[in-house]
């Protein structure tokens, strides 16, 4: 049985792939470790929390003899590292979180896997040889695109907010990890997520909870904003693609291939909320409302996914239109 730590599992993304994670390997021991910020909630893990191969660890990935007690109680053999703080607006009105847990808690994270796995650059313990630390990030760390173009693996890094300059600052880290000591490291930058367990704060859950409540639903600016939208059990195998079969040093960035318009999204919920739960009168459109643009707002992102779609055959198997309806109904219910 081989231990992986995996961090931040009580969040949106990790709650998803836990499970996803346990079920398709059993030959995993996977140890959580979850902070429990107002992101986390350990109701996302209902499904997993009596599973024998699942353990749960309250605690800060900045509390290094925290880490080293775990990495030597449960020999860890890898790391999915998810922990983080993500919300952009958050990111505006306290920026230190931001940089303490992004770039301090990676730092500290990898270090400690470094010093367990290995013992000196370029030189791995005994029976460590394989052991990997797969760093989760974001495609805002390349800033924001025109109307035309792409991100792609070589696109340079420009973040416009304190969250994606977080976020970049956490890959550089992990990146000079590999090319200074010779660390089994991959990094994977996603497109925005959505689908089950997301945070209400997010956009989507935000749209659904004010529709169904009869309050208006807020869009920032004129609502042109775009965003490639990444069904989150997509990102989940893609994840898992990357960590056991991406090349060292690696990233890879994974993308839905969905571009739409925060216009377009908050307009397809209500038109199928209209459908399969009406209002006695009217449409949940005419709940729209456009409120102050958020500062520093990048116009468009998209995500080119040919790199680890050619390289390691991965591809998304929701699009946009397939995917919300799942979501919706499972925020229903």
């Amino acid at each position: 049985m081989k231990s992986i730590l995996v961090t931040g599992c009580a969040g949106f993304i990790g709650s998803n792939f836990a499970p996803y994670f346990l079920e398709k390997y059993p030959e995993y021991r996977l140890i959580n470790l979850d902070l429990l910020t107002y992101a986390g909630n350990l109701a996302n893990l209902k499904e997993i929390e009596n599973n024998e191969r699942y353990t749960f660890v309250q605690g800060d990935i900045c509390d290094r003899e925290l880490l080293e007690q775990l990495f030597n109680r449960h020999d860890i053999r890898g790391v999915i590292h998810f922990a983080a703080e993500s919300h952009v607006d958050n990111s505006i009105k306290n920026p230190g979180v931001f940089v303490q847990t992004n770039v301090n808690g990676t730092f500290t994270l990898i270090d400690v896997a470094y010093k367990q796995w290995m013992e000196k650059p370029f030189t791995f313990k005994p029976g460590y040889e394989t052991c990997r630390f797969h760093h989760i990030s974001t495609d805002e760390v390349y800033g924001t695109l025109g109307e035309t173009g792409l991100f792609t693996e070589a696109t340079p890094y420009a973040p416009n907010s304190p969250y994606s300059a977080s976020k970049a600052g956490s890959d550089m880290i992990v990146r000079s990890y590999f090319h200074t000591y010779g660390m089994n490291t991959v990094i994977t930058n996603c497109s925005n997520n959505y689908g089950p367990k997301q945070h209400n704060e997010k956009l989507i859950p935000t749209i659904i909870r004010k529709a169904v409540n009869g309050e208006n639903i807020p869009i920032y600016g004129d609502g042109k904003n775009i965003r490639d939208w990444l069904y989150v059990l997509d990102h989940c195998k893609g994840i898992d693609l990357v960590y056991h079969e991406g090349n060292v040093g690696e990233v890879y960035n994974i993308g839905g291939r969905n571009e739409r318009n925060n216009n377009y999204i908050a307009d397809k919920i209500c038109g199928i909320l209209d459908e399969i739960r009406p209002k006695t009168a009217g449409s949940y459109k005419d709940q729209i409302r456009y409120v102050e643009d958020r500062a520093g707002h990048d116009r468009r992102y998209a995500i080119d996914a040919t790199k680890i779609e050619t390289e390691l055959g991965w591809k998304a198997d929701e699009n946009f239109e397939t995917g919300i309806v799942k979501t919706i109904q499972w925020y229903l219910r």
